[in-house]
């Protein structure tokens, strides 16, 4: 019986998430299954990845094969790494305290970037609100500017139309006096 890692589609049309689960080769991508190891969700920004870490590398262990996407999540989770280390470790090419140091240092780099990745999100997020408030205000300024300035063109309208005026009542006062 050939066993496959693989991903089993959960969710509604164009908002996918996938079950990462064992199953025999055979049987359909969303039908019965072995085991299941955790969940992979794309739709969160980095995506969010839940393995039951020692599960999935106990059947890495004992041949089950990955499709190329579980591939990716399990070389991302550090399973396949571990798989290779422990592999060095019975071949005497590495000591386990060796094969831990390299673990530990490859998860501190790894869980690193990860937070780089979510504060570099984070502030982009900051520095896109920032930007839409300047613009806010670049727009609300020239709405108050061209508030402004009708205003002063009315004003400036009603004091030439009250001069107007004046001057036609003086003209008034002044033609009954001359006649």
């Amino acid at each position: 019986m050939a066993v496959k890692i693989r991903l089993q589609r959960h969710g509604k049309k164009n908002f996918a998430f996938f079950h990462i689960v064992v199953a025999d080769a055979r049987s359909p991508r969303d039908g019965r299954y072995i085991e299941e190891l955790g969940s992979y969700n794309p739709n969160s920004n980095p995506a969010s990845i839940n393995l039951n870490f020692e599960r999935a590398l106990a059947w890495v262990k004992v041949g089950a094969e990955p499709t190329p996407t579980v591939r990716r999540i399990l070389s991302y989770e550090g399973v396949l790494l571990r798989h290779h280390l422990d592999g060095g470790i019975t071949k005497g090419a590495l000591t386990p305290e060796q094969a831990d140091q390299k673990w530990n240092n490859w998860k501190a780099q790894r869980d690193a970037k990860i937070e780089a990745k979510k504060a570099g999100l984070k502030n982009a997020a900051i520095e896109a609100r920032k930007a839409a408030k300047a613009e806010e205000i670049k727009v609300n300024e020239a709405r108050a500017e061209a508030i402004a300035q009708k205003a002063a063109e009315l004003a400036a309208k009603q004091a030439a139309e009250a001069a107007e005026a004046q001057a036609a009542a003086e003209e008034a006062a002044e033609a009954p006096a001359e006649a």
